[in-house]
């Protein structure tokens, strides 16, 4: 699952742009907190795409019931998922 990964990375480096990185009140332009901060919020945005695309695919499984009748054919009937 690479986006989990990537998502995870997004947000470390996100996380140390935001809180690591000391800014002097009276800079002006480009503010790194606040880049920090977007990081953060794509990779959390990332990690629920990524979580919710890969859940279904793993969680579901189709069950059948396979069972004979009285004059030997087999049947086989599919009961849903679990």
């Amino acid at each position: 699952m690479p986006g989990i990964g990537v998502s995870l990375v997004l947000f470390a480096v996100g996380a140390i742009l935001n809180w690591g990185v000391t800014m002097g009140p009276y800079q002006h332009g480009f503010n790194i907190n606040n880049v920090g901060v977007i990081l953060m919020i794509v990779a959390a945005v990332g990690l629920v795409l990524s979580l919710l695309f890969w859940m279904p695919m793993t969680m579901r499984r189709r069950r059948s019931t396979t069972y004979r009748d009285g004059a030997g054919y087999v049947h086989s009937e599919d009961v849903g998922t679990y």
